[in-house]
């Protein structure tokens, strides 16, 4: 972190003002409900003095809702519609919910997509299977990088020295945790070298089994990680590597496939076929015809 912020203090062309403006609208997580100066102050690392100002200036530009019965704030819609906008231009969104909404159907459990947000991932789409999981998990929520298989599966995906600077950078949050945290990770490329995914057996949450796989996009955005998770009761480690594991691959090289042109998106059933070679054309028209 001392590292991003030396760069950024010798960056002329970087604005603080507008990054300390977008850190208090960070701030704010799902279920948070209202947030007082006091508590952003405390989320974001700036003085509270400078958080009353930026809540004042946001207040005034719609951004936020001050309940002044509490002293606190709230996101107001136009901060809202910036997320939905972003959503709704992520054509990855669309094309992974019939794989997701299907694998979630046969595994039994949920199933979900997410990008980084600095050391951590946010979920960007999620299909529901019969699991537990989705009573504290949903969309827009955030999950560590480091000790959950979406997030070591996005380690995996990205090059070296981005996985070099990550792992600085959470190494040093992590502080005395860090060595069981290497461990863990260490554990995770092993699995990805071997299996093709990651896996989280208790690391983020004792009773929540995982594993993760990533996917590079060829158009300059991402790359995005998919996980595949449920109660420990219902996933062991050895399903997760037999089974579980295996199926995720496949369904994200469906998916690739699409990107690709070698296979027609799935249908809402969540089947994908093949093209024949030279058929990618079709796949593109296909496509094209389902966003129009």
């Amino acid at each position: 972190m001392k590292r991003v912020k030396k760069k950024v203090a010798t960056d002329r062309k970087f604005v603080v003002a507008l990054s300390r403006g977008l850190d208090v609208l960070r701030a704010f997580h799902p279920r948070d409900g209202l947030l007082g100066n006091q508590e952003i102050a405390a989320r974001t690392n700036l003085p509270k003095p400078t958080v009353s100002r930026l809540t004042y200036t946001l207040t005034k530009l719609g951004y936020l809702t001050q309940v002044a019965r509490f002293e606190k704030y709230q996101l107001a819609p136009p901060a809202m519609a910036i997320g939905y906008a972003a959503l709704a231009n992520l054509g990855i969104r669309d094309l992974a919910e019939p794989h997701m909404r299907k694998l979630a159907q046969d595994a039994g459990a949920d199933v979900a997509i997410g990008a980084r947000d600095r050391l951590s991932m946010i979920y960007f789409a999620q299909s529901r299977g019969s699991s537990a999981i989705h009573t504290t998990l949903d969309t827009g929520i955030r999950i560590p990088v480091a000790t959950t298989a979406m997030g070591r599966a996005y380690l995996f995906t990205v090059s070296d020295s981005e996985r070099a600077e990550l792992l600085d950078r959470i190494k040093d949050r992590a502080g005395h945790d860090w060595p069981k945290i290497k461990t863990g990770i260490d554990r995770a490329g092993e699995a990805m070298a071997k299996h093709g995914f990651t896996i989280s057996a208790g690391d983020w949450i004792e009773d929540v089994y995982a594993v993760g796989v990533g996917l590079r996009m060829n158009d300059g955005t991402g790359p995005y990680a998919f996980n595949c998770g449920a109660p420990a009761f219902k996933f062991n480690e050895d399903r997760l590597k037999s089974d579980v594991g295996p199926r995720l691959v496949a369904m994200v090289k469906d998916i690739e496939g699409v990107l690709n042109g070698t296979a027609i998106p799935a249908s809402k059933s969540g089947k994908t076929r093949r093209t024949s070679p030279g058929g990618g054309r079709l796949a593109r028209e296909v496509e094209g015809s389902r966003q129009a």
